[in-house]
């Protein structure tokens, strides 16, 4: 157990981040009280079901009176609407933060609304899985993830230490950067491979024949891999592929440049070029495994995970 680091946290939005962030804090007592919001009564009523937190409204405002901590967990489109339903009722001291794949977005939604009293942070967790909802969080989602800040020129390094200190709670790395410099670091590590993932779902289920028979029975193969990417939530990645435009653009230009390359090695039956860029991407893979961001087990360790959640 750690010790309680807020009195009132205020949650908004209970999907998959938003309701692993509410099980760490229950069970790791991290605040007195917890507040939950989401738009959806049904969702909210899941919520209330799953006992995440002390108290639930479909208010986000109402959600974030007398928050000494305010982390806002739904997709980057909705930043702006959220950050001007809540700066009313935002405590002064207050610390607020999200949880959004892109950043340089939500700072150009969010600061405008961010009353001079509180302390606006943007961060980033690491960490997921495709599936959505409050049912599909679990504790220890966050542990030995890294979780990113993007601080502004003007933040109080004693509200970012405490926020620090919670995630590191949460089993969190640390790092920071700036917006800009996240933006581009997650276009290639994150958003590109979703995108080459749905386009090859896309594909494949344009083959109408084939994805009926053949592709189906057999994807216990790399077209698996490519489905449960592509089986993320949907509005979420709308809305990091319309927030992060500038960065995905310039990623998806290099990407299409590099798989020219490719093309025209196996086109022209150069074995070396082949080998080279095999050997070297086999290599990135052990560098993943071995700074513990993934498991060097069969089948990617899935069915340890599974059986763990």
């Amino acid at each position: 157990m750690g010790s309680v680091l807020f009195d009132r946290i205020a949650l908004i939005g209970i999907g998959l981040i938003g309701s692993s962030i509410a099980r760490d804090i229950k069970d790791a007592g991290l605040a007195r009280d917890v507040v939950i919001s989401t738009r959806s009564p049904e969702t909210l009523k899941r919520a209330e079901e799953l006992e995440l937190g002390t108290a639930y409204t479909i208010s986000a405002a109402e959600a974030v009176r007398d928050a000494d901590l305010v982390i806002i967990s739904v997709p980057v489109g909705a930043s702006g609407s959220v950050a001007e339903q809540i700066a009313p009722n935002l405590k002064p001291g207050a610390i607020v933060t999200d949880v959004g794949s892109t950043k340089a977005s939500v700072i150009a939604q969010m600061a405008p609304h961010m009353p001079d009293s509180v302390h606006f942070i943007p961060g980033h967790p690491l960490a997921g899985t495709e599936k959505s909802g409050p049912d599909a969080g679990f504790s220890g989602l966050f542990r030995d993830r890294w979780c990113i800040f993007t601080p502004l020129a003007e933040t109080d390094p004693d509200a970012l230490a405490r926020l620090k200190a919670f995630w590191e709670q949460l089993g969190s790395r640390i790092d920071e950067m700036d917006a800009e410099h996240h933006d581009k670091v997650l276009a290639i590590v994150s958003h590109l491979p979703h995108i080459i993932a749905y386009n090859i779902v896309g594909t494949a289920d344009d083959l109408g024949t084939v994805t009926e028979s053949e592709v189906i029975k057999y994807s216990a193969s790399g077209f698996r891999d490519f489905t449960r990417l592509a089986a993320s939530d949907p509005t979420m990645w709308r809305d990091v592929c319309l927030h992060n435009k500038d960065a995905i653009l310039e990623m998806l230009a290099r990407f299409s440049e590099d798989l020219a390359y490719l093309q025209r090695a196996i086109r022209w039956g150069e074995g070396d070029k082949l080998f080279e860029l095999f050997t070297r991407t086999r290599t990135i893979r052990r560098s993943i495994v071995e700074a513990g961001q993934d498991v060097d087990a069969p089948d990617f360790g899935r069915h340890t995970l599974d059986a763990k959640k």
